[in-house]
């Protein structure tokens, strides 16, 4: 296994060089090319369908020219860590010291994960150089005209499942929008009842060297993906004319993954990337595309009792990363815990044990998973979950109901039943029905249906 330091001092300069278009009537295909010199050269894809897009002069188009460089900006950070180069020059496009500082937030904050798992002791300044040789682009400035359209992205979970419902209630045409389609993003589209023809299916491929480095040593580890789909969701709304992008991460998604640090496994679906992303695009990319989440005034536990009247999703929802390739649940990993979990206030213990094929709270070698998602440990899985005082209370409902019931309790429940935690949470257990937070970027269409569709037309105060 190489080391950081190690890494660093053999191979100490990053290149972003360029990046090269083909356009056809079909495919916006765009291939990043970047150098970690004496090492390797890398050059990822990306195709972007073009069915029903509006006609585009790139070459003219300051716009999207900006958007097709900041979506390489994110995926370097992917090649960038297998060595972590100190010096990062971008000749692809022009940086100011400003966009500097923002994308080295991004990447620092976004690799924060990555740091703590390697072990990597480092700080924002001393992570990376990074500097731009470029000249300013040519061409103008052309934002999007449309006053209508929603692109949806899709991963396949619970949480955009909600976000498509809640969208039908509006007056906008909707689209969907998928990554490297999977069983789970593509059903979840058909339960939905939208047309297909509205999926669209971008299509990210990863250069093969990338792959073969990580199984010789070089560093790997977690990057910040929900990055990826903000840039590269820009650029499929703007190529269809839509003025919204309507995201599905709640205010949960804020919490660190470590507590009492801001190592965060969902940084970039946080409020701060949010809002730090619509304030970019606002000031640097001109696009007039509204970037915001659905769901961020929500709780997972609010989520989790949304989709538990959503029942045409419940046979067809994945959002276990060990199982997605084989499109299951694999019922042995945290975030098919945390799912279950937050799910069983509302959902009966048949109807999840068919979801899952079996009741996880039952399964003693799940302890572990279950002492973290409850904060009993301090460090949370590194997966997408819920605050730890969601799942507290969605544990101590679950409790209340099945000793409502004379049903017997599931051994992880019986024994978080005699922890003392129990005792401190159980009092709390109905603080997130009404949960409600006021950082969001919705605007007030969007806040209407939310409070209608969770509130019942009133925004708690």
């Amino acid at each position: 296994m190489k080391t950081y330091n190690t890494c660093r001092e053999s191979f100490p300069l990053f290149l972003y060089q360029s990046y090269s278009l083909q356009d056809t009537n079909d495919d916006l295909t765009v291939t990043y090319h970047f150098e970690i010199p004496g090492l390797s050269s890398f050059a990822p894809v990306w195709h972007f369908p073009k069915k029903d897009a509006k006609p585009l002069n790139i070459k003219e188009n300051k716009t999207l020219q900006t958007m097709l460089f900041s979506l390489g900006m994110v995926e370097l950070i992917s090649y960038w860590k297998i060595a972590c180069p100190k010096k990062v020059i971008v000749s692809a496009g022009p940086l100011s010291q400003s966009q500097i500082l923002w994308w080295k937030d991004l990447y620092y904050l976004g690799l924060g994960e990555f740091f703590y798992t390697n072990q990597i002791d480092t700080d924002p300044t001393d992570f990376m150089t990074l500097t731009s040789d470029a000249p300013a682009l040519t061409g103008e400035d052309r934002p999007c005209l449309s006053k209508k359209g929603c692109l949806i992205p899709i991963g396949g979970g619970k949480d955009s499942a909600c976000t498509i419902e809640m969208l039908k209630k509006s007056n906008h045409p909707l689209k969907t929008y998928i990554i490297n389609a999977r069983g789970a993003t593509r059903k979840t589209v058909e339960a939905s009842g939208l047309p297909m023809e509205d999926m669209i299916h971008a299509r990210r491929s990863l250069d093969p060297r990338m792959l073969a480095l990580n199984k010789e040593g070089y560093l790997n580890g977690h990057t910040p993906f929900s990055a990826l789909v903000a840039f590269s969701a820009l650029i499929t709304a703007y190529l269809h004319d839509l003025p919204y992008i309507a995201l599905s991460n709640e205010s949960s998604a804020n919490e660190s993954t470590v507590s009492g640090s801001m190592v965060n496994h969902q940084y970039s679906k946080s409020f701060k990337f949010e809002q730090d992303f619509h304030n970019y695009e606002k000031e640097y990319i001109h696009s007039n595309i509204h970037y915001f989440s659905m769901l961020r005034p929500l709780s997972e536990f609010q989520i989790a009792g949304y989709f538990s009247r959503a029942t045409c999703y419940h046979e067809i929802f994945r959002s276990c990363n060990v199982g997605s390739k084989q499109d299951i649940w694999c019922g042995h990993c945290p975030k098919c815990l945390f799912v279950y979990l937050i799910l069983s206030p509302f959902l009966s213990h048949q109807k999840l044990v068919k979801i899952f094929g079996k009741d996880l709270t039952d399964d003693r070698s799940m302890q572990a998973d279950f002492e973290k998602l409850t904060g009993i440990q301090e460090e949370k899985p590194f997966e997408c979950v819920g605050s730890r005082s969601e799942v507290n209370a969605a544990i101590c409902l679950s409790i209340e109901q099945l000793t409502s019931r004379g049903e017997p309790l599931p051994a992880l429940l019986a024994w978080y039943q005699e922890q003392p935690l129990y005792a401190v949470s159980f009092p709390h257990r109905h603080d997130y029905e009404h949960y409600y937070d006021p950082q969001h970027l919705l605007t007030e269409e969007f806040l209407q249906i939310l409070s209608k569709e969770c509130y019942g037309g009133t925004l708690p105060c």
